[in-house]
């Protein structure tokens, strides 16, 4: 199995960011984990960018992939751009957020993310992404 573990903007600052949210993990942390989690399981391919842009192309440039985990950060509110190349993606789709964005500001509530995706992981901290990882590793 080929994975995507794809995150957005500012994501490459966890750990100095609000600990209370995101937890106290960098993002080379958690990413060390999943490759942890996956061994001899599937195969993982990390990608951040805090452009748009970028995220779109890539995504676009790996359609071929299994399944992707997702961290679109603040563009899971606002992106239609990423929302439109994730409509491209004929895998499974696990959204991830740090913080319980249900719980946040009003703005943070919708997710254009969710649309599409097969199952969502919000709220748990870096524990999101291992629950993700361990939803797709048990089919």
């Amino acid at each position: 199995m080929k994975i995507l573990v794809i995150n957005g903007p500012n994501l490459n600052m966890l750990g100095l960011r609000d600990k209370n949210n995101y937890g106290n993990l960098t993002l080379k942390e958690i990413n060390k984990k999943l490759r942890e989690l996956a061994k001899n399981k599937a195969k993982l391919k990390f990608y951040q960018s805090n452009c748009e842009g970028k995220l779109v192309s890539f995504i676009q440039k790996h359609l071929n992939y299994d399944a992707l985990i997702i961290n679109a950060g603040a563009y899971t509110h606002t992106s239609l751009a990423i929302h439109d190349a994730l409509e491209l993606f004929k895998g499974k789709i696990m959204e991830v957020h740090l913080s319980n964005i249900k719980e946040r500001e009003e703005f943070r509530h919708f997710s254009y993310i969710s649309l599409l995706a097969t199952n969502s992981y919000i709220g748990l901290k870096e524990e999101s992404y291992y629950e993700a990882l361990r939803d797709l590793l048990k089919d």
